[in-house]
C-alpha cells in the first residue's frame, strides 16, 4: 500500500485514524495494539507472506533484548569504552556480550540472505566462471529499515540504555506503519516514551491539522514534482545499453533529471511521514533538511537521511573505532562507513562505487578541514556570500557525479554517462535548442555552439530542472514553513522568518487543499517511492 495511492487516503488512514482514538478512549493498550495490527496489515498488503518474517524477527529480537538485558556484567558506551556495573567481571559478562553478537548475527544473517545472496552468487559466478544460482529472492519492503531498527535496540540494550520494555509498545517502535517502509530509522529512547505517554491517545485537532499540511506537502512534492521529472530519467540511463551516443548536454541533463527526482520523491516520502505520525500524536525524527543546500559533504550528510547517518556514526563508525586511533585510522574508519552504507542501500557494485566516492568526498572534506585548522582558520565560521555558493555548486556538482552510479544500471552505463558529462563525446548544445529564437539560434550556430543530438535533451526536460533546482535553492523548506508548531523532534530553528510561515487560517487551508487536490487529480498513475527497494 502506497502513501500516494486512493486506497490508502480514503480507506486505510480514516479508518485506521479514527480506530486509534475511539479505543483509546478504553484502553491505551488496546490503542497501542489497534495501531501495531494496522502497521502490519499495512505491511501485509504488499506481501502477506512476509508478515510473518516481520513478526519472526520483532519477537525474536525482543526475547534477545530481554535476555541481555538480565544478564549480568559490565557494558560499553556509544564509542565503545566499557563502563562497569560494581559487578565482578565472569562467565555472566562474557555471556551478556555473547549474546549481542550472536543476535546482530542473526539480523545480519537475515539481510544477507534476503538482500545480498543472489548479489554474492552471481560476483562468484563473474570471477569464478560458475554457474550457480539461488533462485529468485523477493526482496522484504523495508527489511534494511526494521533490521537496523532492531539492531540499534539491541545495542542499546547491552550497553544498559533502554529503560522500557513493553511488548505491545515494542512492536508499535518496529512496525509502525508511516516509517516501516522507508524510514526514518527509528530509535526507541525517541519513540517507545511516546507511546506511554497520556496525551499521545488524546485527539488534538492542531495535530490534525498540522500532520494533514505537512502529508499534503509531502504529496505534492511525490506526485506533481518528483513524478514528472521522473519521465526523463530513463530515456537517459537506458541509452548507452541501446548504442546511442549521449551528448554532454544529454548526459547531464539526465543526472540532474534523477538528481532532482529523488531529492523530491525522498523529501515528499519524509514529509508524509512525519504528517501521518503527527495526526496520531507522535513526532517523527527529522529525516531531510535541505541537503542540496549543503555548502561540503559533511553538511551533506547532516542532511540528507539524518537517520542512517546517525545509525552508521553511532554503531558503525564508533564501533569501528571512530576518531580516537589518529587521523589516518579516523580516514579509514570514514572510508569503511560509507562504503558499507553504500552496500547497505542496493546490492550492486554500483552501490558499492557510490558508497566508496562519498567516503573519498568525506576524507578530502575532513583533510581540508584539518588543512585550514593548521593555519589558524576556523571551518565553522561562516563563508562569505561568494564562497557560501561556490562551496554548494561543489558539493551538489559532486553529489550529482555520485548519484549517476546510484542510479545506473551497471558499472557501464554508469561510466558512458560519466564520462559524456566530462566531455568525452563533445562539449556543444543539441542542435534543436533556441529554434524559436531564430536569431539567437543563428548566431550560436555561426560560433559552433550546436552539434547533433538524439533529442534526449528536451526543452521540457531543461524547464523541469532549472524550475526545482529554484524551488531546491531558493524556497523554504517544510521545516521552515512549519517553524512554528515543532514539526520533527530535531527540526533546527530557522535562521530566517519566512512569510509562508504556516499559520492555522483560512488562506492557508486554501493553499493547503490546492495542493492536495492537484496531486489527488493526478494520482492515476501511481509509483513507488524510490527508497521502497533499498
Amino acid at each position: 500500500m502506497l502513501f500516494n495511492s486512493y486506497i490508502f487516503i480514503f480507506g486505510f488512514l480514516p479508518v485506521v485514524l479514527l480506530g486509534f482514538f475511539w479505543l483509546a478512549r478504553v484502553s491505551h493498550a488496546y490503542a497501542a495494539g489497534w495501531l501495531a495490527l494496522a502497521s502490519l496489515f499495512f505491511y501485509g498488503y504488499w506481501n502477506p507472506a512476509y508478515v510473518g518474517l516481520l513478526l519472526g524477527s520483532i519477537v525474536c529480537n525482543y526475547a534477545f533484548g530481554m535476555w541481555i538485558a538480565k544478564a549480568g556484567g559490565g557494558h560499553q558506551d556509544a564509542e565503545g569504552r566499557r563502563l562497569g556495573t560494581g559487578k565482578p567481571a565472569g562467565v555472566r559478562s562474557i555471556n551478556k556480550k555473547h549474546l549481542l553478537m550472536v543476535a546482530i548475527a542473526a539480523n545480519l544473517a537475515l539481510l544477507a540472505y534476503y538482500k545480498y545472496a543472489n548479489f554474492f552468487v552471481g560476483s562468484v559466478n563473474e570471477v569464478a566462471g560458475t554457474a550457480w544460482t539461488l533462485g529468485e529472492i523477493m526482496l522484504p519492503l523495508g527489511i534494511s529499515f526494521f533490521t537496523f531498527t532492531q539492531i540499534a535496540f539491541l545495542v542499546d540494550t547491552y550497553r544498559g540504555e533502554v529503560k522500557e520494555y513493553n511488548f505491545i509498545h515494542y512492536v508499535l517502535f518496529v512496525t509502525y506503519f508511516p516509517h516501516l517502509i522507508a524510514g526514518p530509522v527509528l530509535h526507541h529512547k525517541e519513540m517507545m516514551p511516546q507511546f506511554a505517554h497520556a496525551s499521545t491517545y488524546k485527539i488534538s485537532y492542531e495535530n490534525i491539522a498540522v500532520g494533514l499540511t505537512i502529508f499534503c506537502i509531502g504529496l505534492f512534492k511525490k506526485v506533481i514534482l518528483a513524478d514528472n521529472i521522473a519521465y526523463y530519467v530513463p530515456t537517459v540511463f537506458d541509452a548507452p545499453g541501446a548504442g546511442v551516443q549521449l551528448s554532454f548536454a544529454e548526459a547531464w541533463g539526465g543526472a540532474l533529471c534523477y538528481t532532482l527526482q529523488l531529492y523530491f520523491d525522498f523529501s515528499g516520502y519524509s514529509d508524509m511521514a512525519i504528517g501521518l505520525s503527527r495526526m496520531f500524536g507522535v513526532i517523527l525524527p527529522l529525516n531531510f533538511h535541505s541537503p542540496y543546500k549543503a555548502v561540503n559533504i559533511i553538511d551533506f550528510w547532516r542532511r540528507w537521511h539524518m537517520t542512517l547517518s546517525r545509525f552508521l556514526r553511532d554503531y558503525l563508525y564508533f564501533t569501528l573505532g571512530g576518531n580516537r586511533h589518529g587521523k589516518m585510522r579516523r580516514y579509514l574508519n570514514l572510508f569503511v562507513t560509507m562504503l558499507l552504507g553504500g552496500l547497505w542501500h542496493g546490492a550492486g557494485w554500483t552501490f558499492v562505487v557510490w558508497g566508496a566516492l562519498h567516503g573519498l568526498y568525506l576524507m578530502i572534506n575532513h583533510a581540508w578541514h584539518a588543512l585550514r585548522r593548521a593555519f589558524g582558520q576556523d571551518p565553522k565560521k561562516p563563508l562569505s556570500w561568494p564562497m557560501h555558493w561556490l562551496s554548494g555548486l561543489l558539493t551538489f556538482l559532486a553529489v550529482t557525479v555520485a548519484w549517476v552510479f546510484f542510479r545506473a544500471s551497471d558499472f557501464d552505463t554508469a561510466m558512458t554517462i560519466i564520462y559524456a558529462m566530462f566531455g568525452s563525446n563533445g562539449v556543444y548544445l543539441p542542435d534543436n535548442w533556441f529554434i524559436r529564437i531564430p536569431a539567437f539560434h543563428d548566431w550560436l550556430t555561426a560560433h559552433d555552439w550546436f552539434g547533433p543530438s538524439n533529442g534526449l535533451a528536451t526543452g521540457g526536460m531543461m524547464n523541469w530542472v532549472w524550475i526545482l533546482l529554484l524551488i531546491v535553492w531558493l524556497a523554504p523548506n517544510t521545516q521552515t514553513i512549519m517553524q512554528h508548531f515543532k514539526p520533527a523532534l530535531d527540526a533546527p530553528q530557522p535562521a530566517a522568518k519566512t512569510w509562508l510561515a504556516w499559520r492555522p487560517h483560512f488562506i492557508a487551508a486554501a493553499l493547503v487543499w490546492g495542493l492536495a487536490f492537484v496531486a489527488l487529480i493526478n494520482l492515476s498513475q501511481q509509483s513507488t517511492f524510490l527508497y521502497f527497494q533499498f
